[in-house]
Order: C-alpha cells, then sequence, then structure tokens
C-alpha cells in the first residue's frame, strides 16, 4: 500500500523553531521544545493530507569528556523528545551522530548523517513503492538531490518549510510548499511554557 509520509528533519526543525522565538524576542528559556506538541502544531498546516507514517530524525548524541555537562543536557533534551513524539505517534529515527569541536572558546556542536538517512529513506520506500507523497520538513538543500530522484519516480514531494528564511531550491524543486507561520508557532510554543 503506496503512503504518504511525513519525513521530519529534527535538528534542522528545532534549530527554525528557535530562530522564530529569537526573531520574536521571546526568552527561549521559559519554554520546553522537547514538549512540543507537533502534532497539532502542524494539524492545520498539513490539513487534507492522509498522512500514514511520521519519522523523526535526529542524531546520537554521545557524552563528551570535554563537553560532560552540555552533553548530558543535550542528552536529556533528546530523551525527553523521543518520549513526546513517541506519544504523538512519530517514529524516532536515530541516524548518525553529534560532534563537538572547540573553536576560539566556544564548544560547537554539529550533526552528521540524519540528510543522508532521510534521502535514503525517501529513495528506498520509493522503489518498494510504499511511498506515493513525501511530506518533507527539513530545509537542508543536500537533499536536492533525493528530491530529483522522487521526482523521476513520479512521487509527489510537498515541503513543509518556515516563513522565517524558506529554503527557495526546495520550494522551486518540490511539487507544493507549506511555509509554518511564525504566529502557528509561537501559539504551539506558548503550550509548552516550562512549569
Amino acid at each position: 500500500m503506496k503512503q504518504c509520509i511525513l519525513f521530519v528533519d529534527g535538528e534542522n526543525f528545532l534549530h527554525k523553531i528557535r530562530e522564530v522565538i529569537k526573531e520574536a524576542e521571546i526568552d527561549k528559556n521559559k519554554f520546553d521544545l522537547a514538549r512540543l506538541d507537533l502534532n497539532e502544531l502542524l494539524e492545520t498546516p498539513l490539513k487534507g493530507y492522509q498522512i500514514t507514517r511520521k519519522l523523526f530524525y535526529v542524531s546520537r548524541i554521545h557524552d563528551n569528556p570535554e563537553t560532560h555537562e552540555k552533553s548530558l543536557e543535550l542528552i536529556k533534551f533528546q530523551r525527553t523528545l523521543r518520549n513526546n513524539l513517541i506519544n504523538q505517534d512519530f517514529e524516532f529515527v536515530i541516524a548518525g551522530n553529534v560532534r563537538s569541536s572547540k573553536i576560539g572558546n566556544k564548544i560547537v556542536f554539529r550533526e552528521k548523517g540524519v540528510d543522508v538517512k532521510i534521502a535514503v529513506d525517501m529513495v528506498s520506500l520509493s522503489h518498494k513503492k510504499l511511498l506515493n507523497t513525501a511530506i518533507l520538513a527539513s530545509s537542508d538543500s543536500d537533499l536536492q538531490p533525493a528530491v530529483a530522484e522522487l521526482h523521476e519516480l513520479k512521487i509527489q514531494i510537498i515541503y513543509l518549510g518556515f516563513e522565517t528564511n524558506p529554503n527557495k531550491g526546495l520550494s522551486y524543486t518540490t511539487n507544493r510548499t507549506i511555509l509554518l507561520r511564525n504566529q502557528e508557532i509561537l501559539t504551539s510554543i506558548l503550550k509548552s511554557r516550562r512549569s
């Protein structure tokens, strides 16, 4: 049976939400994004699509001695996020790794491998005839080759982006673009307020 599947690039998606919070000049510490009701946030923008699977991709976080405290904070966040999303019927897919590196006095965390896993899954499901509509919630241009392959396979692909800085390349190469409005995001975030 062919399906309509939602593919969410987790870190990319959360980063875009954080941009909206910053742009609105709201204190990010007042909200717990790990407890965000993603189903509610996506209900209106994706109305009319019968989504049969929801995949949320993240990278594995390792406890690094140089970044022990921050690593533990990120691991705790990811566990809470995982449990929250599983309760919302998302599949929580761990792909790749988060690596930390020191740049000057600052420690920077970068994820590697998620975009490759999303691309492989989209193409693999298409070739197995298990996908007829892919909703791609990622603003990563590295996914363009997979989008092109899905077009060749006659798969409908929808880019789910953000009103703040949408990816123009994905907008032009997908069948349809749906943008999450800042106000929709802020309204959902208010419900994830820390107690």
